[in-house]
């Protein structure tokens, strides 16, 4: 167990950036595949991902140039945390206004869906353009959550774990020679 703590906290930009690419991943999947249109908020649970990528891919890089030397930059760890905090904040937001616990903005009122056809006709300029996917209407449930619901779980554990590679021991961060 001890190993596996060292290796994840040794690693996590890497780790981190994996599972943000899986989590982007599968929004894109659930969109393409399972017809699921995505609402404004659900997009914006999105950019948190990229913003994450973003630092998780160069931090990983320079722990590859630099050998690896100490370990993942603990800056990088702390910045992902921010990154996946906010990203939990964001997914409880939405999961609140999904659950009526309080009322979303207007930018996501609208409903419909985008089809190809749908979107031939709006280029040839023959239908009006379609309105966004409401942000309160629950388009898929997995164990009584929603994937907003699922999004704060995965946000909140991804957050605690860079925390930890954060404030990893020094033995740890430094390799044993």
């Amino acid at each position: 167990m001890r190993e596996l703590y060292r290796l994840l906290t040794r690693w996590w930009t890497a780790f981190a950036l994996l599972a943000s690419l899986a989590m982007l991943g599968a929004a894109h999947a659930f969109e393409r595949f399972a017809g699921l249109a995505p609402c404004n908020l659900c997009l914006k649970q999105r950019e948190v991902y990229w913003g994450a990528v973003a630092v998780a891919l160069t931090a990983t890089l320079w722990h590859l140039v630099s050998r690896g030397s100490r370990g993942t930059p603990r800056i990088a760890a702390f910045l992902l945390a921010v990154i996946f905090t906010t990203g939990a904040i964001t997914a409880a937001f939405h999961m609140g206004g999904e659950n009526g616990w309080w009322v979303l903005p207007a930018t996501c009122a609208g409903g419909g869906e985008v089809s190809l056809e749908s979107l031939t006709a709006l280029a040839l300029g023959t239908a009006p353009p379609p309105p966004p996917a409401l942000c309160d209407a629950v388009a898929w449930r997995f164990l009584g959550l929603s994937m907003a619901g699922w999004n704060v779980l995965t946000s909140a554990a991804l957050a605690v774990f860079s925390l930890l590679a954060a404030k990893r021991p020094k033995d740890a961060r430094a390799p044993k020679l």
